[in-house]
């Protein structure tokens, strides 16, 4: 074998060198019976960043002014704060928080209907968490949205 190739492989991970040895993954969501494109379909992880963004933004615009009134000291703890009373009452209602609306997403559950309020709480839980929502499986599904039973879709 050439050194280039195994330095190649090395570079590319684990799941490059598993599909040049034949092993066929499928497309992200495939697993869960979701689309490939379209509809339904697993969020990329572009927009899902642009409405955690949008989100943090909101909840930091709503402490900064209505809670700590100028404060710049806690407007961090207390936007996590707002933030985790967010995510936790408009997923566990509506299925999107501002900024996933926003961004046309959708929070469902694993078996593709509404995601219920208890798991929408734990979910949003471990969001708060941060360590959890950068630990991904082959779906692109965060930890805290495998714990949660939730997949995050497309509308």
């Amino acid at each position: 074998m050439d050194n280039r190739q195994a330095i190649g492989s090395w570079l590319s991970g684990p799941r490059a060198a598993a599909e040049d040895m034949g092993v066929d993954f499928g497309y992200r969501g495939q697993r869960l019976g979701l689309p490939q494109d379209g509809p339904g379909s697993v969020a990329p992880l572009g927009r899902r960043f642009g409405a955690i963004f949008v989100d943090w933004a909101l909840c930091v615009i709503i402490v900064y002014g209505l809670i700590t009134r100028g404060g710049v000291n806690v407007v961090e703890n207390w936007a996590l704060a707002v933030f985790f009373v967010l995510s936790a009452l408009t997923v566990g209602t509506l299925g999107f928080t501002p900024g996933k609306r926003l961004f046309r997403l959708r929070v469902v559950s694993e078996a593709g209907g509404r995601l219920g309020f208890g798991w929408a709480l734990i979910r949003s839980v471990l969001l708060c968490l941060a360590i959890p929502a950068l630990i991904w499986d082959r779906d692109g599904r965060g930890l805290h949205d495998r714990l949660g039973r939730a997949v995050q879709v497309r509308m």
